[in-house]
């Protein structure tokens, strides 16, 4: 089993409209992770970086657009998200007072 630092995990919120849209509905979040990290690892750095109850954890890995400049071709890196469930009455506030 690999011991990770629960910050190398979770690398970044992710804010978009779809995210925001479910925050406010269903009380889920949604993170870009490390792309070698599973849903145990996923939980347990939740619950320890925010102190909150997790009750299910979606992952979805996310392929990197091939992008091509003149003659070159090149390709965006892969990359994982996560939708977090909390417990109702657990919140996780990006941008407080804003």
């Amino acid at each position: 089993m690999k011991t990770w630092d629960p910050y190398q995990i979770i690398r970044r919120p992710l804010v978009t409209e779809k995210s925001i849209n479910l925050k406010d509905a269903n009380d889920c979040v949604a993170f870009v992770v490390d792309l070698r990290a599973n849903k145990n690892e996923i939980r347990r750095a939740i619950e320890e970086v925010f102190g909150v109850t997790v009750l299910d954890v979606n992952t979805t890995k996310v392929m990197g657009k091939i992008k091509g400049l003149r003659l070159r071709k090149g390709k965006r890196p892969d990359w994982k998200k996560a939708y977090i469930t909390l417990k109702h009455g657990d919140k996780i506030e990006f941008f407080e007072g804003v």
